[in-house]
């Protein structure tokens, strides 16, 4: 049986290195291929701490943590996440940025994936009243790289069906270390938004 937990800002703090474990174990999967850093999970994750309308849904499997989503005000994010957004006439205060939406090999393919939008797009429109767009990012990767799975699918299509779409001229560099690197170099991440102003 799955429960599902809602915690936010400094209420994070206690399920840090569980959410931190658990996205580096994710994330070593294609398309991310990230190696992983405990230390430096902790430092990502304290920005949702310090943030008062950050939030960070939770699922777990018999008192194990298997899946997990977060979303924070994108004016509350790293500055390297606001950037693409900071050339044009975006308000960033406007703006609420979705993190990870994660969940372990076998348990997917349970709803996690839409009800995580569903719960972080309620929590978006509950503490921004004047909302005008939530966006996340993805990686860009070569389609013939060596390490994509022949199984492999995009997420892309039901992403569109919950009414978002590239913003292909949004595109922020991160850098990270890949399973098969011996160093850090820097990724290319395209946003997708979802417009709530009109």
């Amino acid at each position: 049986m799955f429960k599902i937990k809602n915690i936010y800002g400094k209420e994070i703090k206690s399920f840090r290195d569980q959410i931190g474990q658990l996205r580096i174990e994710v994330f070593k999967e294609y398309p991310y291929l990230y190696e992983g850093d405990l230390s430096y999970e902790r430092k990502y994750l304290e920005t949702y701490i310090q943030s008062e309308k950050s939030l960070a849904v939770l699922v777990f499997k018999d008192k194990k943590l298997v899946g997990t989503s977060t979303c924070i005000p994108l004016i509350d994010e790293e500055e390297g996440f606001q950037k693409p957004f900071k050339v044009d006439e975006y308000d960033l205060s406007k703006i609420f940025y979705f993190g990870e939406s994660i969940i372990l090999k076998e348990y997917r393919g349970n709803g996690f994936g839409r009800q995580f939008f569903e719960e972080r797009e309620n929590h978006s429109q509950r503490v921004m009243k004047d909302l005008e767009l939530t966006t996340f990012c993805s990686v860009l990767r070569d389609k013939n790289h060596p390490l994509r799975p022949k199984e492999y699918r995009p997420l892309d299509l039901m992403w569109k069906k919950l009414g978002y779409a590239p913003l292909n001229e949004k595109v922020l560099e991160y850098k990270w270390k890949d399973i098969d690197k011996k160093t850090e170099d820097l990724k290319r991440l395209v946003c997708w938004g979802k417009n709530w102003s009109t």
